[in-house]
């Protein structure tokens, strides 16, 4: 059974276990990924216990590939998926994800999680844009919020497909969680899912007691993509004279649109994102070129004075890992508080994966400490 993607009904079980991928999608588009105001059995993916081993070498483009991540890359290449960037979008929206290569691994190899203490909610939170509402089991208000974006670069990926990102860090914040179903590319160009990012952010704040949450205590954070949105958020409400978020996790955040840095160059070739990918991702959310110079999207080249204190979280194996290393950098010029974390040895998607990844597991870890001491 090593190269079988398993059918959905036999996946249940784990809905919720991982996130994953910036680079392909697990379910419906993601502006219906919200409809449904439950979730299947979902599992705290903090608290797997199990290893994950790989069954090869390491890949030539990763000499430095840990374990557990290789093992998921193994599974993911299992799956004999053409490059995305070679895909129509449509296509390239159903393949199988490197959430489900971690659903996958769970089973094979008999790592057991236990279950999730999270309860969920759709909500509409804009014309078109609806949210997921994450809340833990038991909790009683006012609880701070945490308004988070998926990645996916703008054009594929949904809420499931980062489910396990959000869930592991509801269970260890105590926050209530906005996992916002941004409108995408092709059929929404730039910058309508950074408009549509911003109006869920300002739903938040004036809705906040709704859900059980405090609008003085509230946060942003994304993955990729969705890092740059949590970003460009932040710099929309400091030019708009809306409330600042407290605190902002950026993790592997698209922050610039130069594919020539060190890391494009190293890992040109990398899974489950690489060069080729992003430079599709490019094509089908921007207009032209003229909008990759746009501060929403070039962030290190951006103001940055003003910014919310931010951790930013990058992976060493991974082509956005120079321009994340970048932006901190730009940030702490810019008179902003910031804790840089890179990780070694694991890919980009890495941070949803802490049923099997033990980077992501000490990841997510850091960015719920971070926010926790924001939010207090």
């Amino acid at each position: 059974m090593r190269h079988r993607l398993y059918p959905l009904a036999a996946l249940l079980p784990l809905l919720g276990a991982v996130a994953a991928c910036n680079s392909s999608s697990s379910g419906e588009h993601t502006t219906t990924a919200a409809d449904s105001t439950t979730t299947a059995p979902a599992v705290d993916s903090n608290a797997a216990t199990g290893t994950a081993k790989p069954a090869g070498p390491k890949p030539a483009w990763a000499p430095s590939l840990k374990p557990e991540m290789q093992a998921v890359i193994e599974k993911l290449e299992s799956f004999k998926t053409p490059p995305l960037h070679t895909l129509p979008v449509a296509e390239a929206r159903r393949a199988p994800s490197p959430a489900d290569a971690v659903k996958n691994v769970l089973i094979e190899q008999q790592i057991a999680v236990p279950p999730s203490k999270v309860d969920t909610m759709s909500k509409t939170v804009a014309p078109g844009v609806k949210a997921r509402i994450y809340t833990p089991r038991g909790a009683t208000g006012p609880l701070p919020v945490v308004v988070y974006y998926h990645g996916g670069g703008w054009v594929i990926a949904n809420l499931d497909t980062y489910d396990a990102s959000v869930r592991g860090l509801v269970e260890q914040t105590g926050a209530v969680f906005v996992s916002v179903a941004y409108r995408q590319a092709p059929e929404n160009k730039f910058p309508t899912a950074h408009n549509d990012s911003f109006a869920a952010y300002q739903w938040a704040l004036k809705n906040a007691a709704s859900i059980k949450g405090d609008p003085q205590r509230v946060a942003v954070v994304g993955e990729s993509a969705g890092g740059n949105l949590a970003a460009s958020v932040s710099l929309m409400a400091r030019d708009k004279q809306v409330a600042l978020p407290k605190y902002q996790v950026l993790v592997y955040p698209i922050a610039g649109y130069d594919l020539n840095t060190p890391s494009y160059q190293k890992n040109a070739e990398a899974k489950p994102l690489n060069k080729a990918l992003m430079g599709w991702f490019f094509d089908k959310y921007l207009r032209s070129a003229a909008d990759g110079k746009n501060p929403m999207i070039d962030l290190v080249h951006a103001n940055l004075k003003g910014m919310p204190p931010t951790t930013i979280i990058t992976a060493e194996i991974d082509p956005l890992m120079s321009e994340g290393q970048m932006l901190a950098d730009k940030l702490k010029a810019a008179g902003v508080r910031v804790n840089y974390k890179n990780y070694d040895g694991v890919t980009h998607e890495f941070f949803g994966m802490a049923a099997v990844v033990p980077e992501a597991k000490q990841a997510q870890a850091l960015a719920a400490s971070d926010l926790k001491n924001a939010l207090k």
